[in-house]
């Protein structure tokens, strides 16, 4: 008997902003396998004999490996459960989705993927501001700040990065930001380029903070929280 598995998408872990279908999958789940910023209130909404296994990933923390993961959503869906995996903001983005699929395709369990609302958007609603403008702002873009190692990926596409008529939306960068605001001055993004870094959206310890690119560094170094947080670049990212 061959279980099924639904990667929920959490949003940035306000659980108000859970769509509807994610919470009827949360309460039907045998199983429950969560990121760290998915747990919480979040996982209120299980029944009570349902396992709740933590496997959230975390910079500088010791973390359980991705093909540890991938086995056991294979190992509780193999015993026909219905499997849901919990995951921060969209996971779509940023979330290793695709690691996962592949490890229930091969295994022949089948599984569906619900969206949700991604820091990048909670961040921008949170500071009264949209992510997009006519004329100034025509382009999103999304980038990780680190790779596997934890260092500024190499190979990104400068020229679109310093596009300033672009807002860029940095993922996972509070520790490269300063490599990252020094490549993007090198390539004639302007130092005055409004930033905004925000950490904790949507939870009671949120925190919104508005500077340039060329204080980014200081501005990261001057803030003491390890939460998570990403970095809004570009003419958007001002004070509304």
């Amino acid at each position: 008997m061959t279980g099924f598995v639904s990667f929920v998408s959490s949003g940035p872990g306000d659980p108000d902003l859970l769509t509807l279908r994610a919470v009827d999958r949360l309460r039907v789940a045998d199983a429950i396998l969560f990121d760290d910023l998915s747990s919480g209130p979040i996982l209120e909404f299980a029944k009570p004999n349902a396992d709740l296994v933590g496997v959230g990933k975390r910079a500088g923390r010791t973390s359980p490996k991705q093909d540890h993961v991938s086995r056991l959503l294979v190992d509780y869906a193999s015993g026909g459960q219905h499997v849901v995996r919990l995951k921060s903001g969209d996971a779509g983005i940023f979330g290793r989705l695709e690691e996962e699929t592949t490890a229930l395709t091969q295994a022949g369990i089948k599984y569906e993927v619900i969206p949700g609302v991604t820091a990048a958007s909670a961040a921008a609603a949170a500071a009264g501001i949209p992510l997009t403008r006519r004329l100034t702002a025509r382009r999103v873009q999304f980038i990780t700040g680190a790779d596997i190692t934890g260092g500024l990926p190499e190979g990104l596409n400068w020229a679109a990065l310093a596009d300033a008529q672009a807002t860029t939306v940095v993922y996972m960068g509070k520790r490269t930001s300063a490599a990252l605001a020094q490549g993007l001055q090198a390539h004639g993004l302007a130092a005055d380029t409004p930033i905004l870094l925000a950490e904790n959206i949507s939870k009671p310890d949120q925190k919104l903070t508005h500077g340039t690119l060329g204080g980014l560094a200081a501005l990261v170094e001057a803030e003491t929280s390890d939460g998570p947080a990403l970095i809004l670049i570009g003419p958007l990212a001002s004070p509304a």
